[in-house]
């Protein structure tokens, strides 16, 4: 049974005292409260997986304490207590949310059973939540075993960093699997059966970058028409993972550095201070060491998140790799399609192996799946790779059966290869400046 956050409220010490000690020997982490006050209070700070509520607090309905804590936290397990068990009440607690009912005196064994059942309701729910994510983005299982030493050092300390609960930056030029890095350190870590979340900084404005983050009230800004939890309270106990840390705005960073420091935050609108578990990883393409100095990313923030640093090697130069890769993706998109694909012809193995791949895994992944969808028989020949990859392993000449677009390209290509400006490559082009950008646009040069 994982650890649970649990949070006790009865108005009488001796119940309280007993409880904690119980849950505490099974490892679990506990606060006690004597009132609703005090209960919705820690509430507002701790994210808590499981309470017990007495039904009768003084002068105070246990029941009502009960909608309160569910309105700040829906995914709170509550469990009422009470001296006075009816049929009534229990019918009562359950419709105002209570996940079960357990009446005064009860024993060790009762209480096990409702904790361990309740901690089984979490994980599922958890990873319901995780798999409904993954749905989202299906992408192919992507192996990090390799024969190149920097790949093997990469995943070397990704293993040695995994079970540890330091921040990890992950840089690397883009398209190099720095996010499928990051489940895998996710997945390798005790944190595996929590939430995993991603927040992409440069997809955001500021203002909704700090409540994807951090969350917001009702209310705190335009558009603001309901609460928001934010994702640093849904991945309670697991790992959120930054991609391009260095778009994160410059007044977003003594937050995030401050909880990553004390666990603490606040919400949009909300003066509250919140705690919660989550580790972070962080990823980036960009010299964050540069963006320092030129004052575009805080200093303090930089050492924080430079503990352990984890360099992810272009796929230019891992020829080996990139057939291992694109064998298994594919397997990967011949399933999902629906297609019996049994591999490669030598000629497209070898354009495979030999291009450069700028846009590293990603742009292979694309590549892949573009040509399962429009294959037609059980192997992927050169036909049914893009121009762009063939002309770069074969060059072209006049007269070959290429099209005018692909000559073209080529011949732009050479020419801005050879120049030393797009002034001097639109003269020799015979046509102007904006003409040669809107090329290089439409072929991605």
């Amino acid at each position: 049974m994982t650890s649970l956050n649990v949070l006790i409220v009865d108005d009488e010490i001796n119940i309280r005292k007993t409880l904690t000690v119980f849950l505490e020997s099974r490892g679990h982490c506990v606060r006690a409260v004597s009132n609703s006050r005090d209960a919705l209070a820690e509430a507002e700070r701790i994210v808590f997986h499981l309470a017990f509520v007495d039904l009768r607090l003084g002068t105070e309905s246990g029941l009502d304490v009960v909608q309160s804590l569910l309105n700040v936290c829906s995914s709170i397990k509550i469990v009422v207590i009470t001296a006075y068990a009816s049929i009534d009440t229990a019918v009562e607690a359950m419709k105002r949310g209570a996940a079960d009912y357990i009446s005064k005196p009860f024993t060790p064994d009762q209480l096990e059973l409702v904790i361990r059942r309740l901690s089984e309701v979490c994980g599922m729910e958890q990873r319901i939540a995780t798999l409904q994510e993954d749905l989202s983005r299906i992408h192919p299982e992507i192996t990090f075993t390799s024969r190149y030493p920097s790949m093997q050092r990469v995943v070397e300390l990704a293993r040695q960093v995994a079970s540890s609960e330091a921040v990890v930056l992950l840089r690397g030029p883009s398209g190099t699997g720095k996010t499928v890095l990051a489940r895998t350190l996710h997945n390798w870590s005790s944190r595996a059966d929590k939430p995993f979340g991603v927040i992409s900084c440069p997809s955001l404005s500021h203002e909704l970058l700090e409540s994807e983050l951090f969350g917001h009230s009702k209310g705190s800004f335009t558009g603001a028409v309901r609460d928001n939890q934010g994702r640093v309270f849904s991945c309670e106990g697991g790992t959120l993972f930054l991609d391009e840390i260095g778009d994160l705005p410059l007044s977003i960073q003594p937050k995030l550095l401050r909880f990553i420091q004390d666990r603490e935050y606040e919400r949009i609108g909300d003066h509250q201070t919140r705690k919660a578990d989550v580790r972070i990883i962080v990823a980036t393409n960009k010299e964050l060491d540069k963006e320092v100095r030129e004052g575009r990313f805080r200093e303090d923030l930089f050492y924080r998140l430079n503990v352990i640093q984890i360099d992810l090697p272009p796929l230019s130069g891992r020829s080996d790799d990139v057939e291992q890769l694109a064998v298994s993706m594919l397997k990967f998109f011949a399933a999902q399609n629906h297609k019996n694909i049994e591999g490669f012809t030598n000629a497209a193995l070898q354009a495979l192996r030999t291009y450069p791949w700028p846009g590293n895994i990603r742009e292979l992944r694309n590549i892949i799946e573009r040509a399962v969808i429009l294959s037609k028989t059980d192997s992927i020949g050169l036909e049914l790779l893009p121009e762009s990859i063939v002309t770069k392993i074969y060059p072209v000449s006049l007269g070959d059966p290429l099209t005018l677009d692909v000559i073209e390209e080529h011949h732009i290509r050479r020419i801005l290869a050879s120049t030393k400006s797009l002034q001097e490559a639109a003269e020799l082009l015979g046509i102007d400046q904006a003409t040669l950008w809107r090329k290089r646009k439409q072929y991605g040069i």
